[in-house]
């Protein structure tokens, strides 16, 4: 069992329902998902690039990534209906608590001139949206082998019911925000 979970089930479990004051423990506001997605642009171009940033999510999540293809044709972009854009993971269960654990104690103190995440990326419904600038801050991502730097969205799909129940889950997670 992960680090994160196991820390979940003993003391923030514990410490939601003494703030928020819930009278049942189903209430509580668990992490649901983790959403992983990284746009490739140039994949119209080059369809290499994309297996490259399939091959780097994978490595990054240590789960097979899906290919997202346009839903719309947009002539400005050069882009038809069905033509491979980008790539996206859904990670549950024990992968997410792994994963998120990663992300928030050894990826993101690797950003340069880090002085914590956004605290105003949640959506209204208890989900909060992470942007990364470069997949070279995961120590799974070797520097010689990266043939181009690209960035990726990560989202944190939560029970929440408000963003004030969601930012703290994700403070007691040792999300570091901004202050």
């Amino acid at each position: 069992m992960s680090r994160l979970k196991e820390q979940y089930d003993s003391e923030i479990a514990a410490a939601m329902q003494k703030k928020f004051e819930y009278k049942n423990p189903m209430e509580i506001p668990k992490l649901v998902k983790i959403v992983v997605n990284m746009g490739v642009g140039e994949a119209k171009e080059n369809a290499k690039l994309l297996d490259a940033a399939v091959a780097d999510m994978e490595t990054i999540t240590g789960q097979k990534a899906i290919r997202t293809k346009a839903k719309k044709s947009i002539a400005n972009f050069k882009i038809r209906a069905g033509m491979p854009i980008g790539c996206k993971v859904t990670l549950r269960g024990e992968r997410m608590y792994n994963f998120a654990d990663r992300l928030i104690n050894l990826a993101l103190p690797r950003v340069r001139d880090f002085h914590g995440v956004s605290p105003d990326s949640f959506d209204g419904r208890g989900n909060y949206a992470l942007a990364i600038k470069e997949q070279l801050i995961f120590p799974e991502i070797e520097y010689d082998k990266v043939d181009k730097v690209r960035g990726m969205d990560i989202i944190f799909v939560t029970t929440a019911k408000t963003d004030e129940e969601a930012k703290e889950l994700l403070r007691l997670f040792n999300m570091p925000f901004a202050k």
